[in-house]
């Protein structure tokens, strides 16, 4: 699911590959998209862009104010797969759920596309109320609306959970998560007020009068906190652009980056809300019970085969299973990451989204001399029984 980098770099893109751009027209809509239609119609305007957190916003602003519309606002949520690219008029790329059309020969459009069509957007300049301080953008009031309400019964959750609380951490989400806990060393499931409320104090030491600025920036860098992490992992992946937004399906820079998240080798857990932490070392005192970590399967692993093993005998049913548990950790991010994009309500044209299909249970194989001798039994029960 796309976080606050790449909404970050979606706004960058836009301001700077369509900033000399010149649309005209309306705004198309397609029937599926989630979102309203957008009244505005202007014969040239000019788009530009901003993030805060997971959400972008869009300001349609004509040309020439005195003769055109008002300015139009609009703020987008990427759902799981949003994104905006740049294409020729007749050239739409599918998905392309909203379009704002060029006045050039032939003309080009900026389009929305969401294959999976969580992503949405509605009129106006408002970001979402719920939402906290982006951790990017507004880095100051980002860490104090943290320690300053640490006595919120949320912060009684594991650490690796409170990172998703969009009210306070708002633009993090599951793979920054991972990174900025493995970083520090912390174990995903340590109770969160525990680990922020140390916090406090060295905010205390750093504000320490006799500490000259160029001091204070050295402990800052030499010995970076969770809330800093937050604000500089997410500024990593903007500033190397491990995004392209005009090869959105390109992920090789953004895989060589990663450290711990879907890395081969790290562990993984499902948290109390059914998402999956990856991490390493010991999972912390809050894990949920009845569950051992998994692990990523390592690359080419270089294992010498004993030429005297027999080798094991794999039925089809039993490497179908095998397969499924291979990507079953995909299909439940996918899970994941459809609970948290219901907070904007119903969509329109996919309100049930797709309907849940329970496999029947398999039954038992029995080996064939017993079915056979089963028949066979039948059999005999219709006649005499046999002598004793």
């Amino acid at each position: 699911m796309p976080e606050c980098p790449e909404l970050h770099l979606a706004g960058r893109f836009i301001n700077g590959t369509c900033g000399a751009l010149v649309f005209a027209g309306g705004v198309e809509r397609s029937p599926v998209g989630r979102g309203p239609e957008v009244p505005f119609r202007c014969e040239a305007y000019s788009i530009s862009a901003i993030a805060r957190g997971k959400e972008l916003r869009l300001t349609l602003s004509a040309l020439d104010p005195a003769a055109g519309p008002p300015p139009q606002d609009l703020v987008f949520r990427f759902g799981m797969s949003g994104s905006f690219r740049l294409c020729p008029a007749a050239e739409l790329p599918r998905h392309a759920h909203l379009r704002f059309l060029t006045r050039e020969s032939p003309p080009r459009a900026l389009c929305f596309v969401d294959p999976r069509r969580f992503g949405s957007w509605r009129l106006g300049d408002a970001w979402q109320p719920e939402r906290g301080p982006c951790v990017i953008s507004e880095y100051q009031a980002f860490r104090e609306n943290v320690l300053k309400n640490l006595d919120d019964r949320a912060f009684d959750k594991p650490i690796c959970e409170v990172l998703l609380n969009q009210k306070y951490f708002n633009g993090i989400g599951n793979y920054l998560r991972a990174e900025i806990l493995y970083r520090l060393k912390i174990p995903p499931f340590e109770k969160a007020r525990t680990m922020l409320e140390a916090l406090k104090e060295q905010e205390m030491r750093k504000k320490d009068p006799s500490l000259t600025l160029r001091k204070k920036v050295k402990l800052r860098q030499e010995n970076p906190d969770l809330l800093e992490l937050c604000h500089t992992v997410p500024k990593e992946v903007i500033s190397a652009e491990l995004f392209d937004p005009e090869h959105s399906d390109n992920y090789a820079a953004f895989k060589n980056w990663l450290q711990c998240y879907l890395v081969p080798g790290m562990s993984s857990l499902r948290d109390h809300n059914g998402r999956t932490i990856w991490f390493q070392g010991e999972p912390g005192p809050m894990a949920p019970k009845g569950q051992r970590p998994r692990k990523a399967p390592r690359k080419n692993p270089q294992v010498k085969a004993d030429p005297e093993a027999p080798s094991p005998k794999v039925t089809p049913r039993a490497s179908k299973q095998h397969r499924k548990a291979a990507v079953k950790p995909l299909k439940s991010q996918v899970k994941e990451e459809e609970k948290e994009e219901e907070a904007d309500g119903p969509k329109k044209g996919h309100a049930r989204g797709r309907r849940k299909v329970t496999a029947a249970p398999a039954l038992p194989e029995v080996p064939l001399g017993v079915r056979r001798s089963s028949r066979t039994s039948a059999r005999r029960g219709k006649g005499a029984a046999p002598a004793v």
